[in-house]
């Protein structure tokens, strides 16, 4: 079974970073999404195994960014600038897409106050 290992949420200033980590096993698409209180989950980001492509959801480009360390087979998320609707569960994925993923971490909590 495909297991997903997520660090790194946390509380943190308007305006703050923080950094996410997921360990999963398997060559596959990896990626990110969240889920706002009360809120549906939306897509985040997503980086290619093979190509090391990426795609950001228009409300975090320029703020966040996903990268890969295929040999310890990790994916992390960077953000930057946190604003107060970056609050979410932020969920590790693998077999992502825009709009899917296969597999689902049990998702970290990332608070952002004002």
């Amino acid at each position: 079974q495909v297991q997903l290992v997520e660090s790194g949420g946390g509380l943190v200033q308007a305006g703050g970073s923080l950094r996410l980590s997921c360990a999963a096993s398997g060559r596959y698409a990896m990626g990110w999404f969240r889920q706002p209180p009360g809120k549906e989950r939306e897509f985040v980001a997503r980086i290619s195994w093979a190509g090391g492509l990426t795609s950001y959801a228009d409300s975090v480009k320029g703020r966040f960014t996903i990268s890969r360390d295929n040999g310890k087979n990790t994916v992390y998320l960077q953000m930057n600038s946190l604003k107060p609707e970056d609050t979410a569960v932020y969920y590790c994925t693998v077999g992502t897409t825009t709009t899917r993923a296969d597999y689902w971490g049990q998702g970290t909590q990332v608070t952002v106050s004002s």
